[in-house]
């Protein structure tokens, strides 16, 4: 398994809270933490392939969103978050 992180914005949208929400809940399917510090971004855990990840996400973006993916390495990061995030992230690496 890989750990990602995700970061996305979606722009100009209408509703959007239930755009939101309905991203989410798709990104909810992969196992995932969230800090609460840092809104729209997401830790995932997966055998995908970040292109694969990505493309899986993008089901629920529209042309003027946007969205980044990156797998972690074990020691290659640095971050301050809550120490619950941090851990999860480390026991999956």
């Amino acid at each position: 398994m890989a750990v990602y992180v995700v970061t996305w914005n979606l722009n100009r949208e209408v509703n959007y809270t239930a755009k939101r929400t309905a991203f989410l809940n798709h990104l909810d399917r992969h196992e995932n933490v969230a800090d609460p510090n840092l809104e729209t971004v997401r830790w995932i855990s997966t055998n995908l392939s970040a292109g694969a990840l990505c493309a899986d996400l993008k089901l629920k973006i529209d042309a003027n969103d946007a969205i980044f993916v990156a797998q972690l390495a074990n020691g290659s990061y640095s971050g301050f978050m809550r120490p619950a995030t941090s851990a999860w992230i480390a026991q999956r690496l």
